[in-house]
């Protein structure tokens, strides 16, 4: 992926829903201009949620997802509806595709209360409107379309648009912790996980973010750390590190030079790091026997030495000194049950949307399992959490005060 791309997990998310039948994928296809989703008088012929990244106006960079029939049938179609779920957690917006000639039915109810439970901005289309000999005045965000004939589309776009706006106030990686001309230096050891040729997600957003800020981004590798930092002559306003090298790095860069990692900044930007500052701790916590959830967003070929299966686990078990098991999950896949996990460990999210992390982090919560992620368990355990944290001086006095 190029700089200039924008990742799937910045992008809006709009999710489609409803009933087999109510028109989806057809209103998907003309909200699109493109044929992305297949159309049938069959009920149930989206089977798996249809993902398609896209430029839309007036909105930009978009994900958009038709979602199999939330009122599917018999085994297969409660693995369906599933995975319909799932998508409600990564969803910024959802449509409701209502048949306008059957009209709201409890299926379509149901999902209603589920988006307003997860606190989802969603919009009632109520489709075949060209069927209709007679019109009950729509509510708030209700409108009547016809995927046939096209009309009310352009409005429906614009209505998702607005509500996307509404909450379009996203945090910064980096950007609002530096200043034009500053210049940071980011330490990057190459991942064997990545595609060759490319960097990791995190980096190349931060790069992104910093160039963007009118700053200066000098990108080294673990071993040249020291010697860049003594060529320069100049002190860095922050140096940002891959957390697989926290220790090395951090032994190499000056006490009054403000360092953190990829990792943490990503779990700012995805709301997570109050939580996986707080959640950290269990790890003083953990008995022989207990089980750590480790969980990543992304789906990628597990290297020799991959750091989710491999190294926080060892790290975890050499740390502690106690017999814990170890549970994986990765890509869409998590567990609503958390009840038999001391603690989740979960990745930088770089893949996942803010909404689908929140709701993880809220799961843990709520079933009173500690979560935290990758770089500031890593930070924990080599003793260097609050010298990370530092440009956070709010959680820094909070692990101060806790000490």
């Amino acid at each position: 992926m190029g700089l200039n791309d924008t990742p799937s997990a910045d992008r809006t998310h709009i999710g489609f829903f409803g009933r087999r039948n109510a028109g989806k994928s057809s209103v998907v296809n003309a909200v699109t201009g493109q044929e992305i989703a297949l159309v049938s008088d069959t009920k149930g012929t989206t089977t798996d949620p249809v993902y398609k990244a896209m430029e839309l106006l007036p909105l930009g960079p978009v994900m958009i997802i038709d979602t199999p029939g939330f009122d599917d049938e018999g085994k297969l179609g409660e693995q369906r509806v599933r995975r319909a779920k799932q998508v409600l957690n990564r969803a910024d917006i959802a449509v409701l595709v209502v048949d306008a000639v059957e009209g709201l039915r409890g299926c379509d109810r149901d999902l209603i209360e589920i988006f307003k439970e997860k606190g989802i901005s969603y919009i009632v289309a109520y489709n075949k409107a060209d069927l209709l000999t007679s019109r009950p005045a729509p509510g708030n965000n209700e409108l009547y379309i016809s995927a046939l004939t096209g009309e009310g589309i352009n409005d429906l776009k614009e209505l998702i648009a607005h509500l996307t706006s509404a909450e379009d106030m996203k945090l910064r990686l980096v950007a609002d912790l530096i200043h034009p001309s500053d210049f940071v230096v980011l330490v990057v050891p190459i991942d064997k996980a990545a595609p060759k040729g490319r960097l990791i997600l995190p980096q190349q957003q931060v790069i992104r973010d910093v160039l963007e800020a009118d700053a200066t981004a000098i990108v080294v590798k673990e071993y040249e750390l020291r010697q860049i930092l003594e060529t320069l002559g100049k002190r860095p306003s922050l140096v940002i590190t891959d957390s697989q090298v926290f220790s090395k790095v951090s032994a190499d860069t000056p006490e009054d030079v403000p360092l953190t990692s990829f990792s943490i900044l990503m779990a700012r930007y995805k709301g997570l790091l109050d939580a996986a500052v707080k959640g950290v701790s269990a790890v003083e916590k953990l008995k022989d026997g207990d089980t750590v959830l480790i969980a990543e967003g992304c789906t990628h070929h597990r290297q020799c030495d991959d750091i989710g299966s491999v190294k926080i686990p060892r790290w975890l078990r050499n740390y502690t000194g106690k017999k814990i098991n170890i549970e994986t999950c990765s890509g869409i896949e998590f567990p609503e049950d958390l009840s038999r996990y001391a603690m989740v460990i979960h990745c930088g999210g770089c893949m996942l949307t803010e909404r689908e992390v929140r709701y993880r982090m809220k799961c843990a919560q709520d079933q009173g399992v500690p979560i935290t992620n990758y770089g500031i368990t890593i930070a924990y355990m080599q003793g260097i959490l609050k010298r990370s944290l530092g440009i956070f001086p709010a959680l820094r006095d909070e692990i101060e005060a806790a000490q």
